[in-house]
């Protein structure tokens, strides 16, 4: 049956009308001849001229964008298209290039500026007023930064660096097939079996396709890929004087060191044993003692599985949305009206699903949606996750502008999250409704899989990349394979407690958001985040939309404890982490255990 999605396509034509689209090429020029300009203009007086400096860094900024997510997202539905990535590496090249020679100056020149004299412009100049998050961000990283000419030679190479490996790691895992029943499937095809067929032997045999399909070329280039990311940035790390592997992310996110350790520390102390309480109790619902890893993204058995048409999701996504907030509502249906999203799984498309949010020129700011929709009630919570981003970068574009837009990593998942959360409890209320405590049951344990998805798994995802960046020497797939099997059972319990392990061992080499060092946390962060969040609605009452709204748009010009703190809520504290897991997936357990005790389920 079809999900009515293969001809929700995105419309790109409001950036260029292709690759070969004269504008592109027009604009580039421009952008150089900016770029130049700004230089001429800018260099060594910044003392005097800085707030006409930053107006004319975000307007380099908001031109480049558009060529260079108009280039990359081109890319990303048609990955084997070798015309397009020659041309996306042409623009990329000429971009790094010039902003080597003529931009790199001024986040060095902005950081060694005098303290009291950023002060007096601030005072004089409402640009610079505004942007002084962005200042002191800057600022806060100088310790970290090397000569002009090193740092020159840097962004020059950077079209050139492991992105492009990633690049190319993306187009052989869109190209990957797997033999199943009597077609060739793809990851996404097969990775919707595992987490959707009701039969356990059908989702054990597609994890054993899947585990022996990666096995081979495909995760001994995965491994050089890692290998590739993690030496490059031991060696930046080194040169810039960074004491530890995760330091720079932490930083890039404003997070102090204590603060990720606590969150880290929690997720292992508490929620180990909250994910193998969950665990059993999931097995009593499959009629199982132990579960097979192929079972930990099972549907319970009385969940309905039928595909939800693209056109019914959409419905419901926007209905999730106006029950909270009529704002929230109309800056996601902008985004489908606006046909900004490209939905279908098709053969050759990026993978998974992501959100792009940029300002164009002229300050407008757009979100750009990616998916694979299959129809799956997964995928209805993505769209809602995705369209949480959209919404988010929609608000913050337009009150921060370019330079401030984008939150750090850790807590731009808060509206994402916070989404997925009002989807969730939206859809809920009505299964209650229609269907009963049965319906709620199987609805409440497919959200408790998801957020031990984003919350236990993430930090298992992040264990292993800390055991890999801390490693110090090149590792091979075979001892990636070990260090993997080491870090899952860490988290989900030694072979027979709750799963077994079988076909498991080379599950690493699929995760890409391994080339990004240290991403991975922030989605835990991010989860716990919004959970803690989420959990005041009901204390605030009608204050709590606008004070969500403002947080919203505060971009990256806030950090966790300035946008947590109208909410009486404190993220340094260890107690946070641990408070939102037992408030959270804690809560969600318990309640799953009572259905299920109230329904005569499991004993």
């Amino acid at each position: 049956m079809q999900n009515s999605a293969e001809n929700i396509r995105w419309d790109l034509s409001f950036l260029y009308k292709g690759l070969d689209d004269s504008q592109l090429g027009k604009d580039l020029q421009q952008w150089l001849k900016m770029a130049k300009a700004f230089f001429t203009t800018h260099k060594g007086k910044l003392h005097e001229t800085l707030g006409q400096a930053i107006r004319d860094y975000a307007e380099l900024g908001m031109l480049s964008s558009k060529i260079s997510v108009y280039s990359q997202l081109v890319q990303c539905v048609v990955t084997s298209d070798a015309s397009a990535k020659a041309k996306s590496q042409e623009l990329l090249s000429a971009l790094f290039g010039a902003a080597g020679d003529w931009l790199e100056f001024f986040e060095i020149e902005l950081a060694n500026l005098d303290g009291a004299r950023i002060s007096a412009l601030a005072e004089e100049n409402p640009v610079v007023k505004k942007h002084l998050p962005w200042i002191q961000q800057i600022r806060d990283n100088k310790e970290h930064l090397l000569s002009e000419e090193v740092e020159m030679a840097l962004t020059k190479r950077l079209p050139f660096g492991p992105h492009v490996w990633s690049e190319f790691f993306d187009e052989i895992e869109a190209d990957l097939r797997f033999p199943w029943e009597d077609k060739e499937a793809t990851l996404t095809e097969m990775f919707h079996v595992l987490n959707e067929n009701e039969d356990a032997e059908k989702r054990a045999e597609a994890l054993k396709i899947i585990n022996t399909g990666f096995a081979g070329y495909f995760s001994k280039y995965s491994a050089q890929m890692l290998n590739v990311v993690v030496g490059t940035k031991r060696i930046e790390d080194h040169e810039r004087g960074y004491a530890h592997p995760m330091e720079a992310r932490n930083k890039s996110n404003r997070i102090p060191d204590a603060v990720v350790e606590a969150l880290h520390d929690a997720v292992v102390v508490v929620g180990g044993p909250l994910v193998r309480r969950y665990y059993q109790l999931k097995a009593k619902h499959l009629g199982m003692t132990t579960l097979r890893w192929s079972d930990h993204n099972a549907p319970m058995p009385f969940k309905d599985t039928s595909i939800i048409p693209w056109s019914k999701a959409v419905s419901i996504v926007l209905s999730a949305y106006e029950s909270f907030s009529p704002t929230l509502a109309k800056l996601v249906n902008s985004i489908v009206v606006a046909r900004r999203i490209d939905a279908p799984a098709v053969v050759c498309k990026q993978g998974g699903a992501f959100c792009c949010s940029v300002c164009l020129p002229n300050d407008e700011p757009v979100s750009l949606i990616l998916l694979n929709y299959i129809g799956s009630s997964d995928d209805v919570m993505t769209l809602a996750h995705e369209l949480g981003h959209g919404a988010h970068g929609l608000l913050a574009g337009k009150a921060q502008g370019a330079l401030l837009m984008n939150a750090p990593v850790a807590y731009c998942e808060t509206a994402s999250i916070f989404g997925e959360m009002t989807t969730f409890n939206f859809i809920k209320a009505e299964a209650e409704k229609s269907g009963g405590a049965k319906s709620a049951l199987a609805l409440l344990m497919d959200r408790i899989d998801s957020s031990m998805n984003a919350v236990v798994r993430q930090i298992s995802f992040s264990n292993f990349e800390r055991r890999l960046h801390g490693s110090g020497k090149r590792l091979s797939a075979a001892e990636l394979d070990a260090i993997w099997i080491e870090t899952t059972q860490a988290m989900y319990g030694a072979p027979g407690e709750v799963f077994t392990y079988e076909d498991t061992e080379h599950l690493w080499a699929y995760v890409n958001h391994f080339h990004n060092p240290f991403y991975v946390y922030g989605y835990a962060f991010g989860q716990l985040f919004s959970q803690s969040l989420y959990a005041q609605r009901d204390r605030l009452g009608e204050r709590f939309e606008p004070l969500y709204l403002d947080l919203l748009s505060s971009g990256g010009s806030k950090n966790a404890v300035e946008l947590m703190a109208p909410f009486g809520l404190d993220p340094t504290s260890p107690e946070f982490w641990a408070d939102g897991l037992k408030n959270g997936i804690g809560k969600m357990i318990e309640e799953a255990e009572r259905l299920s005790r109230d329904l005569g389920m499991v004993v």
